[in-house]
């Protein structure tokens, strides 16, 4: 079959391709290549599918369904298959086998969930409480010998990009200064070290059938679990920033997640800070300056 890749992809790799950069256009044949070495048969190409790789639903030569990921060596996907490794399915989708080609090839053959199925589908207060709930199994201790990105490293990175962005947008300046003074408040005395999803949200939760709810797509980081928790803590942010009761929403959002989830308060609310403005001003830098300004109000609430 011919792999088209669903235009949510296409653009948003686009927003953050590096000059050369050419994966996008040998996409198919990578496709093709990874399907026929495994012997796999093709359903359907899931869309609109994820901002970073591939989504293909496949059966395996045995007829078992399984899920084909693929993706560009810039969405770090051997650091994904490190943590799925790690999980072993705990709280995670399964990662069904491995070998060097794969790595080769940015290739991850997975446990099929129901991808049209998330948490999100769910009321909020449900959704919020059984995403939380997969995210806590996914906290444990990183291998002794770990390669993953550390949250300060991280976070250093993108610290350097919200400069150049108040730079460019001076109304976002005092926001990126709130928001970098936190993050070394918070970098200097960091309480864990754990294996976190790195960029869990209510629609990385998908139904599956091993365990009521999976998480999927992560972008593994090794640090405190206020950290991992700070991006739900903004989901559905148009659904707030149209209430007129969104601030007070926000700050009672932080206190349950925080309570159930034993998380310092303060910390919490210290790294939505942050991972909001993060997001706001990449948002207004990649040519999305109304996901900026909505994640830029809601950081303001903080």
């Amino acid at each position: 079959m011919a792999f088209e890749p669903p235009r949510r992809l296409v653009r948003a790799l686009g927003e953050s391709a590096p000059a050369g950069d050419d994966w996008l256009a040998g996409l198919p044949e990578l496709a093709e290549r990874a399907v026929s070495r495994r012997e796999l048969t093709v359903e359907r190409v899931q869309v609109p599918g994820g901002r970073s790789s591939l989504v293909v639903l496949v059966r395996r030569a045995d007829g078992g369904p399984a899920v084909l990921k693929l993706a560009p060596p810039r969405a770090r996907p051997e650091s994904e298959r490190a943590a799925l490794a790690h999980w072993a399915g705990r709280g995670a989708v399964q990662l069904l086998e491995s070998d060097a080609q794969d790595s080769a090839e940015g290739a991850l053959l997975l446990e099929r969930l129901h991808p049209d199925v998330s948490v999100r589908s769910l009321p909020e207060a449900k959704a919020l409480l059984e995403a939380a709930g997969a995210l806590r199994r996914l906290w444990v201790e990183p291998p002794a010998d770990h390669a993953f990105e550390t949250v300060a490293e991280r976070t250093g990175r993108q610290a350097v990009a919200m400069r150049a962005g108040a730079e460019r947008e001076p109304e976002a300046a005092p926001l990126v200064d709130a928001a970098l003074a936190a993050r070394e408040e918070l970098l200097a005395a960091p309480p864990e070290e754990r294996l976190l999803h790195g960029t869990f949200r209510q629609s990385k939760v998908l139904a599956g059938d091993r365990l009521p709810w999976l998480a999927v797509g992560p972008d593994p980081v090794v640090g405190e679990h206020a950290f991992d928790l700070a991006r739900l803590v903004r989901d559905r942010v148009e659904d707030l920033i149209a209430s007129p009761a969104g601030a007070s929403i926000t700050r009672r959002r932080i206190k349950r997640l925080a309570e159930s989830l034993e998380v310092d308060q303060e910390r919490l609310r210290g790294w939505t800070l942050f991972r909001a403005v993060e997001s706001g001003v990449r948002a207004v830098r990649v040519g999305r300056p109304r996901d900026g300004e909505l994640l830029l109000e809601f950081a303001g609430w903080l």
